[in-house]
């Protein structure tokens, strides 16, 4: 009998659990400890030798009970390691739903990034570290691989065995080609770490790291030791000349017995046993975990959003959910959580934090530090923390600000340098921004100048707490259209100005200078004039979702309402929220940088460069926000470099390794305390460069950037920062007065005189 009524499950009737991940994990390594076991007991059974004159028997001197204790202890051990892996999986298992799964759409992006982590691409952005990683991991991986094809061969019956002739020959070589270039790189490892000791790493320098750095140098010493005295025994065959290390060093021991040699040959190979038995216990237990965690988080990077967009949030006004943000471990994704068993603990992060640099109580190493040593003492069981910790340091719940402190959050600039320079692609900010959600939106813990802009925000529709009736004051007496948004954009682009370009003294320049070249463009706009309101960026940013929420909904209306399809947006935190978070709201536009409009115009011609000059020297400032968050680079360059006559410069930090101004997460409307002002060290670097002019392209940069150099003692006679549109407008019409300057008054007919 059927039913077209659908009933609910009940006990018998209830869906299967499905496999979870720390199940696999324990499944996986269970399965590869049985595989060595059966590995041990095959040719014991079978016999196959290989009778080839050139090759290598395995476990050539080593008797029987040494072999019986290699195949029990190795196949215990991988299922042990398997059961630590799966404890630690069972944390990331406490986390929210992230959606990161393969599809047809990102299987090729996964693939990419994935193998940009196990080529070492990503570390190799230190050309020194990474050079480094990369003679241990391949290296390694090498030593690895020819162990397998030993052991492969090995398992096979005589008439299939390959291992013998010139591909021995070739194998011995690259085997030990292999093991120098890993020595060569553990070695290396220590001097740096105990020797050179750069600050991002004598910082975080622990007992565990030598312990790792020992077993791996013992791992290749004993490995040619036992090679050494194994060639030794063999009485130093031809044909083991390949073995370009080993062989010599069998040369040490001629003259020995072969009874002493074969002795020494044991021990070694014990050694070399007991070293790799070391590396198995470490791996799931230290920061040596990341050699599988760090793999598969790369694989993963790609999102479900766009780089610079924050994760969504429902509805506030709507939703039933009690609690927001981040205050727990539970309120992370399970793709946040593992990050924090990812981590390297390199400190690039560290490196070229903005905040950590001048002062502050932000480290974002110590946030993923201090967030992994939460979860992993909360687990179920309780596991080893990301890296030893401070032994008086405990935690006795599973609360986030038990480790983190609000001023470590608030201290952010949001500017994603952390993330961008992470090797294994861990996502720092998007947890401080969670974390902030839950200070402004459930404990109302944020500073107190941020109070006055999200008011500014509620009453007046910008932060700069000014009357919505003057955002448009900037374009009197400039023939600008304001479109009333109850009436359908004619124009080919709506020109978002932004709060800053509307109210700021020097932005208004900006935005004038910007309209003065779109009209010489011929390119058609409006703007929305008292109707625009802020985009809620520093809202977002500074945690406050509902604050966000109110602003940029009715936009999104509005817009949507006026068939909007194209904005020029000359902030790029307005890019960034038109661009990469409205659609979260059903606001989907086409925007555009005003730099990345004015490359365009001049490239096709329709923005006449030809006679723009400037005989300065210019270096331009990186925006977070257009380039780290947006990936725009090179349109902002390519206009400064069209005007004849400059000289441009980089600043020591540049593009992706840009230095932040300071303005970025609502820290534009916090005051700056501690340390040495952000802004202040970011000018310092322009005026070292010996440039006349400061290009920026984002107003918050300028307002900074303009302020510390003035700061510094600096007129703007001496050095003038600006935005790129009023350089370029400078030396358009510089230009043009320079050609109609040449030309002469037409001479008198000398036929009159």
């Amino acid at each position: 009998m059927s039913s077209d009524v659908d009933t609910p499950p009940d006990a018998t009737t209830q869906a299967p659990e499905r496999v979870k991940p720390h199940q696999l994990a324990l499944v996986l390594f269970t399965a590869i400890g049985l595989f060595t076991l059966v590995s041990g007991i095959v040719p014991q059974i079978t016999k196959w030798e290989n009778d080839n004159a050139v090759h290598r028997t395995v476990f050539v001197n080593i008797p029987g009970p040494l072999q019986v204790a290699f195949y029990t202890v190795i196949p215990v051990l991988l299922i042990w390691v398997g059961m630590m892996f799966a404890n630690r999986m069972k944390n990331w298992e406490r986390g929210a739903p992230a959606q990161r799964r393969t599809t047809t759409k990102n299987a090729k992006q996964r693939l990419k990034d994935f193998r940009a982590g196990v080529y070492m691409q990503t570390l190799l952005r230190d050309a020194g570290a990474g050079l480094m990683h990369s003679m241990i991991y391949f290296g390694f991986l090498v030593l690895l691989g020819v162990t397998t094809v030993l052991e492969v061969d090995h398992q096979l019956p005589e008439e299939l065995k390959f291992l013998h002739g010139t591909t021995y020959k070739a194998y011995a070589f690259v085997g030990d080609a292999a093991g120098l270039v890993f020595l060569g790189g553990i070695v290396w490892a220590i001097a740096r770490r105990y020797v050179y000791r750069p600050y991002r790493i004598r910082t975080k320098s622990r007992p565990e790291h030598a312990a790792i750095l020992g077993v791996f140098l013992a791992i290749g010493v004993t490995g040619y030791g036992a090679e050494m005295f194994r060639i030794a025994a063999e009485d130093r065959p031809d044909y083991e000349q390949w073995s370009f290390i080993g062989y010599p060093l069998a040369s040490l021991v001629d003259g020995w017995s072969a009874s002493t040699i074969g002795t020494w040959h044991q021990w070694w190979w014990i050694g070399h046993v007991v070293a790799f038995i070391a590396f198995l216990v470490l791996l799931p237990l230290t920061m040596l975990r990341h050699v599988f965690t760090s793999p598969i988080n790369m694989y993963l990077k790609d999102k479900d959003r766009p780089k610079g967009a924050m994760r969504p949030m429902p509805n506030l006004m709507e939703t039933e959910l009690e609690t927001f943000g981040a205050s727990t471990v539970e309120d992370f994704t399970w793709k946040q959580l593992l990050d924090l068993d990812a981590c390297t603990m390199c400190g690039r992060c560290t490196s070229v934090c903005p905040a950590h640099a001048t002062g502050k109580s932000l480290d974002p190493r110590e946030i993923v530090l201090k967030a992994g040593q939460v979860m992993a003492e909360t687990g179920t069981p309780p596991v080893s923390a990301p890296l030893g910790n401070v032994p008086e340091v405990s935690v006795s719940a599973n609360n986030l600000f038990e480790r983190i402190t609000a001023e470590e959050i608030w201290a952010c600039t949001t500017c994603k340098a952390c993330d961008e320079i992470c090797p294994v692609n861990i996502e720092i900010t998007d947890k401080i921004f969670d974390m902030r959600r839950y200070l402004s939106l459930m404990e109302s813990n944020f500073p107190a100048e941020l109070g006055n802009a999200y008011r500014a925000m509620e009453n007046q529709g910008n932060p700069w707490g000014l009357n919505q009736g003057e955002r448009a004051d900037w374009a009197e007496g400039m023939d600008v259209t304001i479109v009333d948004p109850g009436d359908p954009l004619h124009a080919e682009y709506l020109y978002w100005v932004g709060c800053a370009g509307s109210f700021d003294d020097k932005n208004k320049k900006v935005t004038q200078a910007m309209a003065k070249l779109l009209r010489r463009a011929g390119i058609d706009v409006a703007i929305l004039g008292p109707s625009e309101m802020c985009t809620g960026d520093s809202a977002r940013r500074s945690g406050n979702e509902y604050l966000f929420q109110m602003l940029a909904q009715p936009n999104v209306e509005m817009l949507n309402g006026m068939g909007v399809k194209k904005i020029i947006a000359q902030c790029p935190h307005c890019l960034n929220t038109l661009k990469n978070e409205y659609p979260q709201l059903g606001g989907n536009y086409e925007v555009i940088h005003h730099t990345q409009l004015l490359e365009q115009l001049i490239d096709s011609g329709r923005l006449d460069v030809s006679r723009a000059t400037l005989e300065e020297r210019i270096t331009y400032h990186d925006s977070c926000y257009l380039g780290r968050h947006n990936d725009v680079y090179v349109a902002p360059r390519n206009v400064v470099g069209s005007i004849k006559g400059i000289e441009v410069v980089e600043m020591p930090r540049n593009g992706t390794k840009g230095m932040c101004c300071g303005a970025g997460g609502a820290r534009m409307w916090m005051e700056e305390n501690v340390g040495v002002k952000v802004n202040d060290e970011r000018a310092a670097e322009a005026i070292s460069t010996g440039a006349s002019r400061v290009a920026t392209a984002c107003p918050f940069c300028y307002i900074m950037l303009d302020d510390g150099v003035k700061g510094a003692g600096v007129e703007e006679d001496e050095v003038l920062v600006a935005d790129i549109s009023i350089h370029l407008l400078e030396a358009i019409e510089a230009g043009d007065a320079e050609f109609h300057e040449g030309d002469a008054p037409l001479l008198a007919d000398v036929s009159d005189a």
